[in-house]
């Protein structure tokens, strides 16, 4: 019987990451027949004149512009606005690749989105069935089925939880209870040093220093330009990510070779770890049977 395949958790954040820009620019401020300047102008200033989350400017101003403009917004037409996002060079084609890799070497890769965007809207990309989970921004609905209130609002700090929920592999949201009990490392089902965490901006440098920290690795991804590339290389200088790569998901590519060269050592080390623990129990096996003489 074959043996069971190691589980790894590989976590990206989706704007700027695995899409160029931010979700609502494809086609949802499009439909509000207004510029990404004037909507995010919109959010700046909700959020500056009552000292408000950013996060949750911006979902309040989608439905303040869409209610003004006389379009409902229901949870079918957020997938709808997602299935106009574009995605990076090799997206597409990176999870079939990389799951085969890993699969190779012994290990059961399982992505997660953890995102400040639009839940909605991700499920209706082309990738949307590839997640595990995807824990991001989400609106609640009323009886007509149309948005009403944020469910949820993920910023940069609150994105750390997330973490923990795949660490302590917790699914739900709404779970305050569960992400709080101890449970010790060796009994969790992917522990940190078994994490990639894929970022690009200002919200993913708490999870990205905090997945490093604790033994796993962390990649800052950047779609060209001087001033990105500098932006990233900077966070491998203050010691928050490991690497800084393209974002190019294709085979062959610099992120391509990063990736499976930490698969590669992650399979090691577990079989390190599996070795010094055949050799504990041994010790102890042989400690006890020499007691009873």
């Amino acid at each position: 019987m074959a043996e069971k395949l190691v589980d790894v958790a590989l976590i990206y954040d989706f704007d700027g990451t695995l899409a160029p820009g931010n979700m609502q620019e494809f086609s949802f401020i499009k439909d509000l027949q207004m510029t990404n300047e004037e909507f995010w102008a919109k959010c700046q200033k909700l959020s500056e004149k009552n000292d408000a989350s950013g996060i949750l400017c911006y979902m309040a101003t989608m439905l303040k512009e869409a209610r003004y403009r006389g379009i409902k917004i229901t949870k079918d037409q957020f997938m709808q606005f997602g299935k106009s996002v574009e995605l990076f060079e090799g997206v597409e084609s990176w999870f079939k690749t990389i799951n085969a890799y890993g699969k190779n070497i012994g290990l059961n890769i399982k992505h997660f989105i953890n995102s400040s965007g639009l839940k909605e809207m991700i499920e209706g990309t082309k990738i949307a069935g590839e997640f595990e989970q995807i824990y991001a921004c989400s609106f609640i609905y009323d009886e007509n089925g149309a948005a009403e209130w944020p469910a949820v609002a993920i910023d940069y700090t609150s994105k750390t939880q997330f973490i923990f929920k795949i660490n302590k592999g917790i699914k739900e949201v709404r779970d305050d209870k569960k992400i709080n009990e101890y449970v010790a490392e060796e009994d969790r089902p992917i522990p940190f040093k078994r994490m990639i965490y894929f970022g690009a901006g200002e919200t993913d440098i708490p999870c990205m220093k905090m997945v490093k920290q604790n033994g796993g690795y962390s990649i800052a991804v950047h779609s060209g330009g001087i001033e990105k590339q500098k932006r990233a290389h900077k966070l491998i200088l203050d010691n928050r990510v490991n690497f800084v790569c393209d974002a190019n998901y294709s085979q062959g590519s610099e992120l391509y070779k990063v990736v499976t060269t930490i698969l590669d050592k992650m399979q090691k080390d577990y079989e390190f770890d599996m070795l010094l623990k055949q050799h504990r129990q041994k010790a102890a096996t042989s400690k006890t049977a020499t007691e009873k003489y």
